[in-house]
């Protein structure tokens, strides 16, 4: 459905809970269509993500493990993308 959702079961260490966070959002926003929060969005938006969050940390707690790690890293993991996010928070008030 959402290209951009990586897998997280079976990854060495585990997901973290900001990496569950973030395929969380991503999933609701290719449902709802919302790209970008309004004052009318936002409360069932972020509502809608910690739900989809903590169902996903417990789904994946209850998962067998895999017997092969997924096969791409998942955003956060990497370099490039960690140092754009500590880019962007650095410009923000």
């Amino acid at each position: 459905m959402c290209r951009n959702i990586t897998t997280l079961r079976g990854l060495e260490p585990a997901a973290t809970g900001e990496e569950i966070e973030a395929a969380a959002r991503q999933y609701v926003r290719k449902v709802t269509g919302v790209q970008s929060l309004s004052d009318a969005t936002r409360e069932p938006f972020e509502a809608a993500v910690a739900e989809i969050t903590a169902i996903t940390a417990r789904l994946l707690e209850q998962l067998p493990e895999r017997r092969q790690p997924p096969a791409t890293v998942p955003p956060l993991r990497r370099p490039e993308v960690r140092a754009r996010i500590a880019a962007k928070a650095l410009r923000q008030p």
